[in-house]
């Protein structure tokens, strides 16, 4: 996903990874927020702020997929609202739960939320959840997250 601070959202292809191992959740965290360093979305301190949210609350949302944040007090380490999206084929342990697509999170002010909501709602779908879960492309990727643009 890729915006500005008050822009439209949008998921790009450079945004996406298939076919990631991790072996700690720590590690899948750390993946995630070098894309979003990566993308030019976050200030290299923001990973940090991920791991504090996590370590204050799980960002596993059930259907095999997590989506690591920071806390709000890293809002102004945002440079602009994106997602970086990582599949995970072999799962990786999130707590117990076998988490398979890590989406990190960088939003400033409510586009976190929008972006939280417009997550569930596509999530609140087992069967795209599912063909997420087995995407093997970006492209496919893209298409099935669409709707948060």
């Amino acid at each position: 996903m890729d915006g500005s601070r008050s822009g439209t959202l949008r998921i790009t292809p450079n945004a996406v990874r298939v076919g990631c191992r991790a072996a700690t959740k720590a590690d899948a965290i750390d993946q995630c927020g070098r894309l979003l360093v990566a993308l030019g979305a976050v200030e290299p301190g923001y990973v940090s702020a991920m791991h504090e949210r996590e370590r204050s609350v799980s960002t596993h949302i059930g259907e095999g997929v997590a989506i690591p944040h920071g806390t709000g007090a890293a809002r102004d380490l945002v440079r602009r609202t994106a997602l970086s999206v990582l599949l995970f084929p072999d799962g990786v342990d999130w707590d117990g739960d076998d988490v398979r697509v890590a989406i990190g999170i960088a939003a400033a002010g409510r586009e976190h939320m929008a972006a939280l909501s417009a997550l569930a709602r596509i999530l609140s779908h087992p069967d795209r959840a599912e063909r997420l879960r087995q995407a093997t492309s970006p492209a496919t990727v893209v298409d099935l997250l669409r709707p948060l643009g």
